[in-house]
């Protein structure tokens, strides 16, 4: 009977532990995304934005993403893909205000799809 509490107590933490690092991994890499992503749109919002700029974000994305399909669900992981890419075509082409708005998204995406793995009542049920 103790063993099987202690087995069950201990399981409870392992996977405790586990949702917190989760977490604060999670957090952690969009935090660290969402400032280069900030960098560009400012420099989209002044003009003068160069699609080498574009790239370099969506290389730090890629470094990201190496790591995050083992967290998060490949669709949003496509999604911020997507919205890079249509970043990327419009600074080339300079198409200011479109671009603001697909960074817009983009930002947004960085704040809500950690807040989709935090520990809280709404996520759990």
């Amino acid at each position: 009977m103790v063993k099987t509490l202690v087995s069950m107590l201990c399981v409870v933490m392992l996977l405790f532990l586990g949702t917190m690092f989760e977490m604060n991994f999670i957090n952690r890499q969009f935090g660290e995304f969402s400032v280069v992503v900030d960098e560009l749109y400012e420099k989209i919002d002044t003009q003068t934005a160069t699609e080498n700029d574009v790239y370099a974000v969506q290389e730090n994305w890629l470094n990201k993403k190496k790591y995050l399909h083992a967290f998060i669900p490949h669709n949003e992981i496509k999604e911020m893909d997507l919205w890079l890419s249509e970043s990327a075509t419009l600074v080339r082409d300079k198409k200011w205000e479109d671009a603001l708005s697909k960074l817009e998204v983009l930002k947004e995406l960085t704040e809500q799809i950690p807040q989709t793995f935090k520990l809280t009542f709404a996520n759990i049920f």
